[in-house]
């Protein structure tokens, strides 16, 4: 499981990355979430993330901040359903409305978080 988790910190620090780096190409790639399967898909993939990071928290160095990081990540992919198509639609017209600069901030804050959970994945000291 540690791997898993090892994985996704990877996965979200490349897609941070990418914010940063090519900001264009996410807000194009983001049009395809505004449809019910992919909210649904995105939904399962929070859900993941969450369970991973609440199962590895125990043996890590910081098991309070990953079993919260994994709650919080828990309830928004069970809220994401709910969310609805139209307020997707309605949210990714901001962002793009926004221009790259604030794609190139939350890639920033993605590229952070990663970093962060690398950190609190690390084997507690000893």
């Amino acid at each position: 499981m540690k791997r898993v988790a090892w994985f996704l910190v990877a996965f979200i620090v490349a897609a941070g990355v990418a914010g940063v780096v090519a900001p264009d190409t996410i807000l194009s790639l983001r049009s395809l979430a505004a449809t019910q399967g992919a909210l649904l898909v995105f939904a399962a993939l929070r859900v993941t993330i969450g369970v991973v990071l609440v199962m590895v928290a125990p043996r890590s160095r910081a098991p309070r901040m990953l079993q919260a990081a994994g709650a919080v990540l828990l309830l928004a992919g069970l809220a994401t359903p709910l969310f609805g198509v139209e307020r997707t639609r309605a949210v990714l017209a901001w962002e793009a409305a926004q221009g790259p600069w604030l794609i190139r901030l939350s890639g920033a804050i993605v590229v952070a978080l990663g970093c962060l959970l690398a950190v609190a994945l690390r084997p507690q000291r000893t």
